[in-house]
C-alpha cells in the first residue's frame, strides 16, 4: 500500500492545518518518530558486547540517522514559516 493511502487521513488533516509542504514534512517527522521509536526498542534487546547497557552498534547508527533526519526536517519546516511570516512566501503558495 502506498504511503498516500496509508496515511490518507494524517495527510490531509496536517496539509490543511500547516499547508502542503509542511504538512507533508510534519507527516514524515511522525514516521521517523515512530521509526526511531521501534529502533529504540530494539536496541533494548539488542545489546553492544563491547559496551553493556547501550544498544549494539547498528541500533546506535540508526538511532542517530533517525535523530538528524528529524533535525533537518523541524529545521526546514521552521524556515517555511519564517519565510510565510516574512512575507517572502505569499501564503497561498504553502496552503
Amino acid at each position: 500500500m502506498s504511503v498516500y493511502q496509508d496515511r490518507a487521513e494524517e495527510l490531509e488533516r496536517l496539509e490543511f492545518q500547516m499547508g502542503f509542504e509542511r504538512g507533508r514534512l510534519a507527516v514524515t517527522l511522525d514516521m521517523l518518530t515512530d521509526a526511531l521509536s521501534l529502533v529504540g526498542q530494539h536496541g533494548v534487546y539488542c545489546q553492544s558486547a563491547r559496551q553493556p547497557g547501550k544498544p549494539a552498534m547498528d541500533v546506535q547508527l540508526i538511532m542517530t540517522l533517525v535523530a538528524d533526519s528529524k533535525e533537518l526536517i523541524i529545521s526546514v519546516m521552521e524556515q517555511i514559516k519564517a519565510a510565510k511570516r516574512a512575507g517572502l512566501i505569499a501564503p497561498d503558495k504553502l496552503d
